[in-house]
């Protein structure tokens, strides 16, 4: 595996390997890596022939108060696992790097990143567009996997190559949970043993707002209340929002229907976590026919 701090030197490695008719994946990660990080660099390597990982811990995107400073970096323990699955290239620049003292440019999806994260994180979704746009450009990917995880994310990232014709091809990864259904996450190792073990309250609200899609609730309304009164059987836990949405726009619904996102995010003492689950609703032609034909 190489190890490519260089942009230059990522670049002309890139452009020599498109020559050479390769096809390149790309997973972008800010490090410290774990078994979700894992799930997408073996989704990526399915459909590629070589493959890179960036671990780029991006400024851009923490606000004045966030755990940039802390955030973890094992370095040494993210390149293993790399290694192990194979990866062709390790890409580790560095802020001073992708961001120059004369650097002023910034890209911007204000319609998806407008709500939900958009509002309890100002700073994020700029620094996240703007950041995959260099590293677009650097690593010159054919594909890119993302996960599902981060919803609002892979909306935004779907909508940034739409909109700027960028020609890498996406794949938004299922979740991958903890056995108790915690998201996986790099912030999880933040988690006390008492916090670790109320966490999944997240995915059991947004579980139980799905089940009672599926059991016929189309009110968005009550669906809400029924989360936020899981959510609520915990005082430890503070949510900041929840949510039902329109699956593209992200828009909340009062009346349930098409593809729908349930969101939420949570504090659970300084960590903050996210989550989501995503339910099909059938339409009411095709709900009537699965009756008659039962």
């Amino acid at each position: 595996m190489k190890i490519i701090r260089n942009l230059h030197a990522m670049t002309l490695w890139s452009d020599r390997l498109r020559r050479e008719g390769v096809t390149i994946g790309f997973v972008p990660t800010m490090g410290a890596l774990h078994d979700g990080h894992r799930a997408l660099i073996r989704a990526a390597r399915l459909r590629c022939d070589a493959l890179v990982v960036s671990i780029f811990v991006n400024p851009a995107q923490f606000g004045p108060k966030e755990d940039l400073s802390r955030y973890p970096r094992p370095i040494a323990r993210d390149r293993r696992l790399c290694r192990a699955e194979g990866v062709d290239v390790c890409f580790e620049p560095t802020p001073a790097d992708m961001y120059s003292e004369r650097f002023q440019t910034s890209v911007m999806v204000p319609e998806l990143a407008g709500r939900w994260e958009g509002t309890a994180r100002p700073h994020h979704f700029g620094g996240v567009a703007t950041v995959l746009v260099k590293l677009f450009s650097l690593v010159r990917p054919h594909h890119a996997v993302f996960g599902q995880k981060d919803f609002q994310q892979a909306a935004l990232v779907r909508r940034l190559i739409a909109d700027l014709n960028l020609a890498v091809g996406l794949t938004v990864h299922p979740t991958v949970r903890e056995p108790d259904g915690l998201a996986m996450s790099s912030r999880n190792v933040y988690l006390s043993p008492d916090h670790r073990r109320r966490a999944p309250v997240l995915y059991r609200a947004l579980s139980a707002g799905r089940q009672a899609i599926l059991d016929g609730l189309r009110d968005g309304r009550q669906v809400d209340r029924i989360m936020k009164r899981m959510m609520a059987e915990d005082r430890i836990v503070r949510p900041e929002y929840l949510a039902v949405c329109d699956a593209a726009s992200l828009e909340p619904l009062k009346k349930v229907s098409g593809s729908v996102v349930l969101l939420g995010a949570i504090r659970i003492g300084r960590v903050r976590l996210i989550d989501n689950v995503t339910v099909a609703v059938p339409s009411a032609g095709s709900a009537r026919r699965g009756r008659r034909s039962a």
